[in-house]
């Protein structure tokens, strides 16, 4: 039989005589141990649900990575094009781990109503788009026809673009584009509004047909701003693009265009940055609340140590080494952690559940980019974060259970 096992069993179930000052004790460890476990289950979720939340709108957008003219990255006055015919496509999409690449030709342009106009991106796609993500944000209407041999004269806005030039589904508007010291122009109607919370995409982008959009750049067939690429996995995109370099970067189309490679990090630097600065508020978070529940814990085994010292001095007169007194109340301890981190992911998780789908908690999207706290709930992550959090709790039991073995049995025999 464990001994200090079934001592510490048997104390935590309640034997013993008075408990009026531990039990409060107790209590107090225990809920400490709850509001820690929880803050940092719900910190790790909404953390990681915001970023890879963002992170999946910059890639909607922007793509993994793109493969382009090397001037047309170096600069954004003028886009030169490449030609993206199918041998290129099969090169790209042979790329170890890319999971889909696409065609796509921009150019800016106004678009004008009858009574507002308004400077915008005109983003042309062909049948090859992944319209995953933008079947996502649509709001109103439905996506476009693109194609990449006919004009469609359908056209994607932003609800940003809508409201300001008062916009509707099957509105008729007219864009114009400077081509060649000339303004030429085009009809269009929209045939859907999309919303991504994303400011620096809303405020400027449209989708439209990549024909249309190539045209007006005076490109003939083929000829394309550039191509995305969707990997699978986004942990590996650097290892992709790195493939993607030693492949393609300071090689030529069949025209002699050179081509060059950038990842979405380097078209958005700065909310990439943003986003790994919450990584360190996790952290920070994470090492308080472990503070909180280690303070608690050994605050709570100090006193139970205290109103027990009658007890272990009996102990040590029966011929118990303070060892095995030191597991006894370890065990105990252990046994307040292990149900207060029940309980913690009990209300830890319960709470992400309820953000998740009935997202309670509300942000401002011009900020945040999203309209409501995301939460992501990742179960081997919540694991790891459980055993780390029982070691460190278990660990620093150690040093305030040697107190222990400072307790005479003469001393507590001769008090009783």
């Amino acid at each position: 039989m464990n001994l200090p096992y079934y001592i510490a069993r048997h104390l935590y179930k309640g034997g013993g005589r008075s408990q009026n000052v531990s039990r409060p004790a107790v209590r107090i460890a225990m809920l400490g141990i709850v509001i820690g476990v929880a803050v940092m289950i719900a910190s790790v979720c909404v953390v990681l649900g915001f970023k890879h939340t963002v992170r999946d709108k910059i890639v909607g957008f922007d793509s993994h990575i793109i493969v382009s003219n090397y001037m047309t990255l170096q600069t954004t006055d003028q886009s030169q094009p490449i030609v993206a015919d199918d041998s290129l496509m099969k090169v790209l999409g042979g790329i170890e781990g890319v999971r889909h690449v696409q065609r796509y030709a921009q150019k800016q342009g106004v678009l004008k109503t009858d009574s507002d106009f308004l400077g915008v991106v005109f983003k042309g796609v062909g049948e090859d788009f992944d319209t995953t993500f933008m079947s996502q944000c649509l709001v109103e209407g439905k996506l476009p026809k693109f194609s990449a041999v006919k004009s469609t004269k359908q056209l994607l806005v932003s609800k940003t673009m809508a409201d300001k030039l008062r916009l509707k589904v099957g509105s008729k508007c007219t864009a114009y584009f400077m081509a060649n010291d000339d303004v030429k122009l085009r009809p269009f109607i929209v045939a859907g509004i999309y919303q991504s919370n994303m400011g620096k995409f809303d405020d400027v982008m449209c989708l439209a047909d990549i024909y249309t959009v190539g045209k007006l750049c005076g490109w003939g067939n083929n000829e394309v701003t550039g191509c995305e690429l969707r990997i699978g996995d986004f942990d590996s995109l650097e290892i992709v693009a790195d493939h993607i370099i030693d492949k393609v970067n300071k090689t030529e189309d069949c025209e002699g265009h050179p081509l060059s490679s950038l990842t979405v990090y380097d078209l958005s630097p700065q909310t990439f940055s943003w986003l790994d600065l919450l990584d360190l508020n996790v952290w920070i978070i994470l090492v308080l609340m472990l503070c909180v529940a280690g303070f608690t814990i050994v605050s709570g085994l100090l006193i139970i140590i205290l109103e027990r010292t009658s007890m272990i001095g009996l102990m040590k007169a029966l011929g118990a080494r303070n060892s095995v007194v030191r597991r006894t109340f370890r065990w105990l301890a252990l046994f307040i952690v292990i149900k207060g981190m029940v309980w913690g992911n009990v209300l830890g998780i319960g709470l992400c559940l309820i953000q998740k789908y009935f997202g309670v908690v509300k942000l401002d999207a011009s900020v945040y980019y999203v309209s409501e706290a995301p939460v992501e709930i990742n179960i081997p992550l919540i694991i790891l974060l459980n055993v780390a959090t029982l070691l460190i709790t278990v660990a620093v039991l150690v040093l305030p259970s040697y107190y222990i073995s400072w307790i005479s049995p003469a001393k507590t025999m001769r008090v009783e």
